[in-house]
């Protein structure tokens, strides 16, 4: 029996370089960290991906939460959610619309407790 050489390995013995890891945001899970995934300005769900820390801070923020994947080992994370843009650097993002506001400073009263009657005195109660 002679043996077959193929020309084109399905599998080959060396992986093409996957590139720089990325900065990708997370966030807290049941079971761990969860990517955090974004909309594109026409609505489609994008992972997102950083070259540097301050990049991704700048655009959403301190106190964000991080790991480093690279692009392929982002894409194959949210694949199952199907999920198929990665967006890189982004230069904008849109606040998250359920994180916690500032309350504004309460306002002091202007007139004093003792000039209130007064003031109400002319009103029918």
């Amino acid at each position: 029996m002679a043996d077959t050489v193929f020309s084109e390995d399905p599998e080959p013995l060396e992986q093409p370089p996957a590139g720089p890891p990325l900065y990708v945001p997370v966030r807290p899970g049941p079971l761990g960290c969860a990517t955090r995934l974004c909309r594109t300005p026409l609505g489609c769900r994008t992972a997102v991906g950083f070259t540097t820390a301050d990049r991704l801070v700048a655009a959403l923020g301190p106190g964000v939460d991080w790991i480093r994947l690279a692009e392929p080992a982002l894409r194959a994370l949210v694949a199952p959610l199907g999920v198929t843009r990665v967006t890189v650097d982004p230069r904008f993002a849109a606040p998250n619309p359920h994180a916690a506001r500032p309350r504004p400073a309460p306002v002091p009263d202007r007139f004093p407790a003792a000039a209130t009657p007064f003031l109400l005195r002319g009103r029918a109660a």
